[in-house]
């Protein structure tokens, strides 16, 4: 089996070259060589996707059998349609990573691959879209969408879609996970969102990874939302956090109402925590039968600590500042619970009013 990766140095496609290489395939990636290290055993050329002449000299050195692109977060549909022009009749078949941000109920609704998604045109560029007054749908959603449309009229039935929601892991560059590890370690009160119960759906970076070259390696097409078909609660996930990182601390369950009266904002300073009602609702069936199997997310929370306690580096990204409440902000948010009486830990079982 050859594939070609495009990316391929750090977090999910790092791992997805690892996990090739394991396999024993012949990997070339394809990167401008600025983030991250080139993976030993792969064979790298450096050049920007966005330059043609970039793209004609890459496709000499197919074919390959597979394309598995995890580079297109940041870049307009029109770049997603240019290297696929240039790749085509080099390859059978192109798995894109994409989102579930694609859909246009994301994340108000659950969602199954049958769920609408946005409409943008193949050939957008960094201007098309919205992002509405509550933060859905999202520019990046519609971006998103139009880079699958890209994909897709190149290689219509080869075009294989990963809708991934939050993946953590080893080499995580957003820093969700991280932030609630070194919170965890630090112990005390910890502000938490209630309920307690709420369950969530992370997967781990080599889970996704391994589904990804499933994908590339067999023949169905299509979209696969991927999410953890089970779950952990919250109260679970930081329960693992303490217990990994050592932490002596007790969890304080918020209600969503007092957080958003301190104007906690959701999704970054206490990451992983949305109240919108599809954000942890989706359906990951057809990934599941497909071949997607997701290990015990607190096996996901033990390795990324035993990544980030050690040499963990993520790549710098600027969405690392955005995630974590500030100390300060957190103690007087506790000290306001704590006059009000209304302090309930994870050992009481219930939430603060």
């Amino acid at each position: 089996m050859r594939i070609l990766v495009v990316g391929g140095t750090w977090f999910l496609g790092r791992a997805i070259v690892q996990g090739a290489l394991s396999r024993g395939w012949d990997v070339t990636t394809f990167n401008r060589g600025r983030s991250g290290q080139d993976v030993p055993g792969a064979e790298p050329v450096h050049g920007d996707r966005t330059v043609a002449e970039d793209l004609r000299k890459l496709a000499q050195g197919g074919p390959w059998d597979a394309v598995i692109d995890t580079s297109s977060s940041e870049l307009a549909p029109r770049d997603v349609l240019l290297a696929t022009t240039a790749l085509q009749g080099r390859t059978r078949r192109w798995v894109h990573i994409s989102t579930v941000s694609v859909y246009e109920g994301w994340p108000h609704e659950p969602l199954t691959e049958a769920s609408r998604v946005l409409e943008c045109p193949a050939d957008a560029d960094v201007s098309f879209g919205y992002t509405g007054e509550d933060g859905s749908p999202t520019v990046y959603g519609f971006q998103k969408a139009g880079g699958e449309r890209a994909v897709a009229q190149i290689f219509g039935d080869g075009a294989v879609f990963v809708r991934p929601g939050v993946i953590l892991g080893p080499g995580e560059y957003v820093g969700r996970l991280p932030w609630w590890l070194d919170r965890a370690r630090r112990g005390g009160h910890i502000l938490a969102p209630a309920p307690a119960e709420q369950r969530i759906q992370p997967v781990d970076v080599r889970d996704v990874a391994a589904f990804a070259l499933r994908l590339a390696g067999g023949s169905v097409g299509g979209a696969f939302n991927v999410a953890h078909p089970d779950g952990i609660s919250f109260r679970d996930f930081l329960d693992q956090c303490l217990a990994v990182t050592g932490g002596v601390g007790e969890p304080v369950w918020a209600d969503p109402v007092v957080l958003a009266r301190h104007e906690v904002r959701q999704w970054t300073e206490l990451p992983l925590w949305r109240t919108h009602a599809g954000v942890w609702s989706v359906d990951s069936g057809r990934a599941v039968e497909a071949g997607l199997r997701c290990r015990p997310i607190a096996d996901t929370v033990r390795d990324t600590w035993g990544w980030w306690s050690g040499d963990g580096r993520p790549v710098d990204h600027s969405r690392w500042a955005e995630h974590g409440i500030a100390a300060d902000k957190e103690a007087r948010i506790l000290a306001s619970l704590q006059d009000q009486g209304s302090i309930a830990t994870s050992g009481k079982g219930g939430p603060s009013r």
